[in-house]
């Protein structure tokens, strides 16, 4: 089963990898090209905001070649010091990106500022017209299809590059339009512009880097990401629950999860191994994500006096303001001891009372028993906690 896994998860990196690849290459091409005729029709008709354009262009084609950079070393296999794999190198690829473009703003923002202290006169030809036009239709392509393709394929650093190349066909949109007004009333509005248009890319690029940086540090995966694997999980008809789901994501395409599933006390050991056995195909099969661990919590099916305990203590615990879910219930008859996790939601002013508040309230009732509530958190994201 695990060579089957293997095969298939190297075949979607090959395909992910040729296609992010290919699209970079397809950027580069068209902003080098872009680049190079706005330079000269920027230099011709000394058009601040033509030149800063083209070097836009240029940055753009930059950040495709990092983005071909970082999936080379992202494909990098596991050493001995990095057991996961080099994968995050997507993320920073991201990231250079990110603080390329929020550079070129404040660049070309201080520029600006001083073709507004000391303007000069531009002087747009008929051809200067159609060429940034042209750029216009070419960037909106190009960024449709860049973004799309990123989208696709889980990669940031590609979302990243047709979100800046749709941007820069609005910026050129506004250079086309600049031209037009100061041919039919001779206002010029080129360093205003320009100065706009750096405030643009500056905010692109703060957004990007802040996006990129929380992928780094760890954010929830999203809610639909752990809706499918509950309900992957859950599929299994042995399975009631699925509790304490834990994500690491160390790359796009690259996340591993762990969590606690409730199944019957009257399975073996042999049935539950072969359960998770099932479980871990079919969520890599389905979801591409690597379940590392899984643990177990019991439900007894037979006594009806337990049963009637843990749904009590569930309704008590459900009744406390903040608290969203209960789960692990465990009784210890022997040694009176009754042990379940609860979730308290972030909202709460102070979890930690949330939780004495949920003990007082099932002692009150259940006094003969030593309680052991544990304060859980849920790192899934669940939609009752969106």
């Amino acid at each position: 089963m695990s060579a089957i896994i293997a095969s298939s998860h190297e075949t979607d990196a090959e395909k992910r990898e040729k296609t992010i690849i290919r699209t970079s290459i397809i950027g580069i091409g068209a902003n080098i090209f872009l680049s190079l005729f706005k330079a000269i029709v920027g230099l011709l008709s000394n058009s601040i905001a033509i030149i800063l354009d083209s070097v836009n262009n240029l940055s753009d084609a930059g950040s495709s070649l990092i983005t071909i950079i970082g999936m080379k070393l992202a494909k990098k296999q596991p050493d001995r010091k990095h057991p996961w794999g080099h994968g995050r190198a997507e993320y920073l690829s991201s990231m250079i990106i990110a603080v390329i473009i929020l550079y070129a703003g404040i660049t070309s923002f201080v520029e600006s500022v001083k073709k507004i202290i000391s303007p000069e006169t531009p002087e747009y030809s008929a051809a200067a017209i159609v060429i940034v036009s042209v750029a216009v239709v070419v960037k909106i392509v190009l960024g449709r299809f860049v973004k799309k393709t990123g989208q696709r394929v889980n990669s940031d650093a590609l979302v990243n590059s047709g979100t800046d190349a749709m941007m820069d066909s609005v910026i050129s949109a506004s250079t086309l339009a600049a031209a037009i007004i100061y041919i039919l009333w001779h206002i010029s509005l080129e360093a205003w512009l320009g100065a706009v248009i750096s405030i643009i890319i500056v905010k692109s690029g703060i957004e990007m880097l802040t996006a990129t940086i929380s992928h780094l540090l760890g954010q929830r995966v999203s809610v639909d990401t752990a809706r499918k694997v509950r309900e992957c999980i859950t599929s299994f008809p042995e399975v009631r629950g699925v509790y304490d789901l834990i994500f690491h994501d160390y790359g796009p395409e690259r996340v591993n999860c762990s969590g606690h599933i409730e199944v019957s006390d009257n399975l073996t050991a042999r049935e539950i191994d072969q359960l998770q056995r099932k479980i871990s195909y079919e969520l890599f099969k389905k979801h591409n994500i690597i379940l590392t661990a899984l643990s177990v919590y019991t439900y007894s099916e037979d006594d009806e006096h337990e049963a009637s305990i843990r749904n009590r203590i569930y309704e008590l615990a459900m009744s406390v303001e903040y608290v969203l879910e209960a789960h692990g219930f465990y009784l210890d008859k022997e040694e009176m001891i009754i042990q379940f996790d609860i979730i308290v939601s972030f909202d709460a002013p102070d979890r930690a009372a949330v939780q004495e508040q949920v003990i007082r309230k099932i002692k009150a009732e259940y006094p003969q028993y030593e309680l052991l509530c544990n304060l859980d958190t849920d790192f899934s994201l669940s939609e009752q906690d969106d």
